[in-house]
């Protein structure tokens, strides 16, 4: 009730009291009569009592029709602020879509019952609402354990292209370990303004430094992980538009449905190992990306990524054998191009450029095409004049797809091609070799992830095969010995690695009031073929490896998609 609707109230009431002694006071309802119980002069006073308070009665009124076209006026206002209470979205975060990201703040928990525990009856809020923010939880606890038949060395996560030979100390021990480094924490961040739609997510996780707590002998009596930064970006939409800045899944990450950015929404894989399957194209890199969307069928986007000259030698990658008087040059090797370092110091001429085109006909089918393109310059120290460049445009192409062929069974097949891009296959095959002469020349490299993943009530069930194929890329070194990429030495670069890989992800329980239980397992065959082998030597690597994976979703957070 407003002001003036208590004063108008209050009013009627004085009104009432004052006609009702009027009455008394100036007339005889038996008689008809002047009343003998007051005066003349009482009866006018208050007759000009009621008119007096007739007239504030209509000033009353006259203001209360004011207020309420004032009212009136500011309501389309009101309406148009709207989109910060958008009811709920289909799926939360559906972000690269043209309809709103918004999420609406929780609905209120009923009032508690007349009897029994009200706390096991009302449901968890899923956001904490503050101003305009939606905030929403990210994060699970993981308990994984892995078994291998031989030792790579890796922790949890698995260097495709370096595991052991079997003729060798690390081939002949077999390991077991447990570890939480997979636990992950973070939030995401809904609000708007003006008519833009305002993502903002963090995910962070244990894996630092993989397989290696920091300070080395504390591994012995602690495991201090490091916790370490996975994605962190901000997604700004309007309209078929949309705009995104940070750390985020590359866009050369094969989608589950249209470019968004959100880890729902792309495929990695259903594994358990950290370093997902051999043969993903993949990155978590800083990135500016723009996007338009057709509609809720198609969409188009365009990224600039940060570049790494890369020569091999990371993440289990064999390197490309330099030229000598290069490879012993100071300020060259992990300094102006990537050998295989963790730092990033290497000088890149300019940022990768992504496009990827993106078919959503239904929601049981998504087709995509990705490219990139991957420019890198390098200085000679040992040319004759000295520092001599040369610039070598190189890059890959995608063509990824998933169909669902009935309910619950999904066939997907990803599929890389490159002149260049190695990179992108969890560094798996260099970029370039470098020959004699400082000039750079492209290695050509092919990946596949193909399989399916089938949804059979509470357990998902998949299966994949990853290959990387590398192609030899060859040169004479000045002292007349082969350099480059190729049968060079025994063991030296790889030609093939492969790995079949079959698993469960089974959820146990899952309530909105306390969260999620997944039990999840995971076998995997991996080979690895080297372009030479000499001697005796095993024609390839080998290893099986199981892995099971305890988790427990936060209450709150999404959870982990299926297909």
């Amino acid at each position: 009730m407003t002001t003036g609707q208590r004063r108008l109230k209050w009013v009627r009431a004085a009104l009432t009291v004052a006609f009702c002694a009027a009455t008394m006071l100036g007339a005889d309802p038996a008689s008809g009569g002047a009343s003998n119980n007051g005066s003349s002069s009482d009866v006018q006073e208050l007759r000009a009592l009621l008119a007096a308070q007739q007239r504030q009665i209509e000033q009353l009124r006259t203001a209360l029709a004011e207020q309420k076209k004032v009212i009136d006026k500011l309501a389309p206002a009101q309406d148009s602020n709207a989109r910060f209470s958008l009811p709920n979205t289909p799926k939360l975060g559906e972000v690269a879509t043209t309809s709103p990201v918004l999420p609406a703040g929780p609905a209120p928990l009923p009032a508690p019952a007349a009897s029994g525990n009200a706390a096991d009856e009302a449901p968890a809020p899923l956001q904490l609402k503050l101003g305009n923010v939606s905030i929403s939880p990210v994060g699970f606890m993981d308990m994984t354990s892995v078994s291998r038949s031989t030792n790579p060395g890796s922790g949890i996560g698995t260097n495709f292209g370096s595991i052991p030979y079997g003729n060798v100390q690390l081939g002949t021990l077999t390991e077991t370990r447990f570890s939480i480094q997979n636990s992950r924490l973070g939030a995401r961040f809904d609000t708007g303004f003006h008519g833009y739609n305002v993502l903002g997510y963090w995910e962070s996780d244990f894996l630092g430094q993989l397989g290696n707590p920091p300070n080395g002998g504390l591994a012995v009596s602690s495991n201090p992980y490091v916790f370490r930064m996975r994605l962190y970006w901000v997604d700004v939409s309007k309209n078929n538009w949309e705009f995104l800045a940070g750390q985020t899944w590359s866009l050369m990450t094969p989608n589950r449905k249209g470019v968004s950015p959100l880890p729902g929404d792309l495929f990695y894989s259903q594994d358990i190992d950290v370093n997902y399957q051999a043969g993903l194209v993949w990155g978590r890199i800083p990135e500016f990306r723009a996007a338009y969307h057709f509609g809720d069928k198609a969409a188009f986007a365009v990224a600039l990524d940060n570049s790494e000259p890369y020569i091999g030698g990371g993440n289990g990658g064999s390197a490309v054998t330099p030229p000598a008087a290069i490879a012993a040059a100071s300020n060259v090797i992990n300094t102006q191009i990537n050998g295989g370092s963790s730092v990033i110091s290497a000088a890149a001429l300019m940022p990768d450029v992504i496009a990827k085109l993106a078919f959503d006909p239904s929601k049981r089918a998504h087709i995509e095409f990705a490219g990139v393109m991957v420019t890198d310059k390098f200085s000679d120290p040992v040319s004759t004049p000295a520092f001599q460049t040369n610039t070598k445009v190189g890059g890959g192409g995608s063509v990824n797809a998933s169909f669902e062929l009935f309910k619950g069974f999904r066939f997907l097949t990803n599929n890389y091609w490159s002149a260049g891009g190695g990179r992108y296959i969890f560094g798996q095959a260099p970029d370039f070799i470098i020959r004699a002469d400082g000039t750079l020349s492209l290695v050509h490299s092919a990946s596949t992830v193909t399989g399916f993943e089938a949804q059979a009530r509470k357990t998902l069930v998949y299966a994949y095969y990853g290959g990387v194929f590398i192609d030899k890329n060859m040169a004479l070194d000045t002292t007349g010995k082969p350099i480059g990429y190729g049968p060079i030495s025994s063991d030296g670069q790889n030609r093939a690695i492969q790995e079949i890989t079959f698993g469960t992800n089974t959820t146990l329980a899952k309530d909105p009031k306390w969260g999620g239980l997944n039990l999840m397992f995971q076998f995997s065959y991996l080979q690895r073929n080297p372009w030479l082998v000499t001697g005796t030597n095993p024609t390839n690597a080998h290893l099986s490896m199981g892995f099971v994976n305890l988790r427990y979703t936060l209450p709150g957070a999404p959870a982990p998609k299926m297909f």
